[in-house]
């Protein structure tokens, strides 16, 4: 029964958090591609390492950066509601980077950079050796407002331009302004608007909506 109880609080958390920052439309576009009518506008954007340093809200010196591995990936797949079906462990094990941001031995926030040329929903994106996707950004709940995604993908660039990564591509949902409003931050700019269409899960449709 508190179990129960416990998931309907959830729920009515996670409904009440998508309204609060404005993701009706992301959240009626999740609950389409569930029975699926899968329409996914989304942007593909670059940045670089020419940029200010974001602060984080609060004291600094409390955080630190961390490179994770396999037990602290297992963790967070097994323990945070809505990651355990994305396959973090598989993009680990393939050479992705994860970087988190720590407050003691707590995780706070982290990102995963890919650096080989992959594939999304269909269509091929080419990673060169100076260039690298960062993906699967993620902060708990409990670090939430307090910028801490925007710095740590400025650590990210600080801790992997020894490697000669200047550039660092993403894609975010068109309908996920949260996610728009913080890249704005880092001067992460669109290069193209592309429109994915996925029908109940067999029939692929990809189209160019605009380049910048």
């Amino acid at each position: 029964m508190e179990s129960h109880e416990k998931k309907i609080l959830y729920r009515i958390k996670w409904i009440s958090n998508i309204l609060k920052n404005g993701l009706f439309w992301h959240g009626m576009r999740n609950t389409l591609a569930k029975i699926g009518f899968d329409f996914m506008p989304y942007f593909w954007e670059i940045g670089s390492i020419d940029i200010e340093p974001p602060k984080i809200r609060g004291d600094e010196t409390l955080y630190k950066l961390s490179v994770l591995g396999i037990e602290e990936i297992s963790y967070i797949t097994n323990n945070v509601i809505g990651i355990g079906h994305k396959d973090l462990m598989n993009d680990l094990k393939k050479g992705d980077t994860c970087l988190s941001i720590k407050k003691g031995e707590k995780i706070s926030v982290y990102s995963f950079i890919k650096h080989e040329t992959f594939s999304f929903r269909g269509r091929r994106f080419i990673i060169k050796s100076s260039e690298g996707y960062v993906h699967n950004t993620y902060t708990f709940e409990d670090f939430r407002g307090l910028n801490l995604a925007p710095y740590l993908r400025y650590q990210f660039y600080q801790h992997l331009k020894n490697k000669g990564i200047y550039n660092y591509y993403s894609i975010s949902e068109y309908f996920n302004k949260p996610t728009l409003k913080y890249k704005q931050k880092l001067n992460i700019k669109p290069q193209k608007l592309y429109l994915s269409i996925i029908l109940f899960k067999k029939w692929e449709f990809n189209y160019t909506l605009k380049s910048y």
